[in-house]
């Protein structure tokens, strides 16, 4: 049989073939084809049924997915399985289709000759490294297809309408990519669900950088006129950030987690486990003047072994016990006195960007931070005993008397 070379740049040539030239060709990549068609074919089902990404289906709300696996011919092949939300049953389900792509027969010479025509018309953007490599497609067509696919996504992202949504609380975080650091902003709802409203590319946690990012927020109807609990890590630049936007409107509860790690690492090894339990149980306690009185005493005991730790902690120590003084520790202590939340999205992002080794430039980070943003946000889980959040909202209008003023 002759040789053929299938190296060609796009798929055309193919495409011009008689069926039985395909055929022989396509012998060796049957595989490969036939998982795109797949995963296109599970992909439409879900679009059907949820729409796009962001958008609101009045049954059905995209949910991950799960591991699962398709025959093709003799092969037992692994494939990710979208999973989708039905609100009317309150039930996961996997899409109808799946049932049937379990055990695909053996393609015949019609059914593969569909399939290559499907393939130059699908998301190059999905097709693994190998199908680049053994198929011949250009490696510069598929760049091509995933910019132009993620800078709609970009796009999206960033005209997304807030004012849809009834915030509680917002977390300010930031993470190194690359030399620059990206500084996220992780909105929580009344109803618990967590939502990446925005990012920024800086150089450090710097004030003006932040202050822009939240007024993008607001420009896309981020509402705080209820009051927002504003949780971070307590550099001074998000807290000035926060302070000339949100104003009066806004309580800090600068991450316990950071200020306790901040405060050991200024002692002997020896004595980092012994400190590191009593800061934990004195943050851990329900009634604020026994935390903060435990506190203090921490802060007597380490004034005299190491002056730098006691500094550390006396400073900001009131912003540390905000949930202990609202009376909320054990409501919802376990998700709103650290950032822990977000730095769990951090390392998700990094298993979607952490194999990139070359940055062209600032858009394709934010490209790629968009898309895997927008990957995560479906498979998060509601915050911790999130029916008690109605508890915050009215400690924070409360405490900031709310119904005496007027957001700006």
């Amino acid at each position: 049989m002759k040789k053929y070379n299938i190296k060609t740049n796009n798929l055309q040539w193919y495409l011009e073939q008689p069926i039985d030239t395909k055929v022989a060709l396509m012998s060796n990549f049957m595989s490969e084809l036939m998982l795109l068609f797949v995963n296109q074919i599970l992909e439409d089902e879900v679009k059907e049924k949820a729409g796009e990404y962001y958008s609101r289906s009045n049954r059905y709300s995209r949910w991950g997915s799960n591991p699962g696996s398709v025959r093709l011919g003799e092969e037992k092949v692994k494939i990710q399985v979208p999973r989708l939300y039905d609100k009317s049953v309150e039930q996961t389900m996997s899409p109808e289709k799946y049932k049937q792509l379990r055990e695909l027969p053996y393609p015949t010479k019609e059914l593969l000759d569909k399939v290559v025509v499907g393939v130059s018309q699908q998301d190059y953007a999905r097709v693994s490294k190998e199908m680049v490599e053994s198929f011949g497609l250009s490696a510069s067509s598929v760049s091509r297809r995933f910019v132009q696919e993620s800078q709609k996504m970009l796009e999206e992202y960033e005209k997304r309408n807030l004012s849809e949504y009834d915030f509680v609380a917002l977390v300010l975080d930031g993470k190194y990519l690359s030399k620059d650091q990206i500084v996220i902003a992780l909105g929580i709802t009344m109803n618990g669900d967590k939502i990446p409203l925005g990012f920024i590319q800086t150089t450090t946690e710097n004030a003006k950088a932040i202050k822009g990012l939240l007024k993008d927020l607001l420009k896309r109807g981020f509402r705080y006129d209820q009051g927002i609990l504003v949780i971070s890590d307590g550099s001074k630049g998000i807290l000035k950030a926060t302070d000339d936007v949100f104003g009066e409107f806004k309580l800090t509860q600068r991450c316990q987690w950071h200020k306790r790690e901040n405060v050991v690492s200024y002692l002997r090894e020896e004595d980092q486990t012994h400190y590191r339990k009593k800061l934990q149980r004195a943050y851990s306690d329900p009634d604020y003047k026994a935390a903060k009185e435990k506190l203090l005493e921490i802060g007597k005991e380490l004034k005299i072994k190491n002056c730098s730790a006691a500094n550390s902690l006396m400073e900001g120590l009131e912003e540390t016990l905000t949930l202990n003084r609202l009376g909320l520790v054990e409501e919802l202590g376990k998700s709103l006195t650290t950032t822990n939340m977000i730095e769990n999205l951090n390392s998700q992002i990094v298993k979607y960007v952490g194999r990139v080794k070359y940055w062209k430039h600032s858009e394709m980070k934010s490209r790629w931070v968009t898309t895997a943003l927008m990957e995560i946000e479906q498979r998060m889980k509601k915050v911790h005993n999130y029916k008690k959040l109605f508890l915050l909202r009215r400690a924070l209008q409360f405490e900031l008397k709310i119904k005496s003023k007027k957001a700006a």
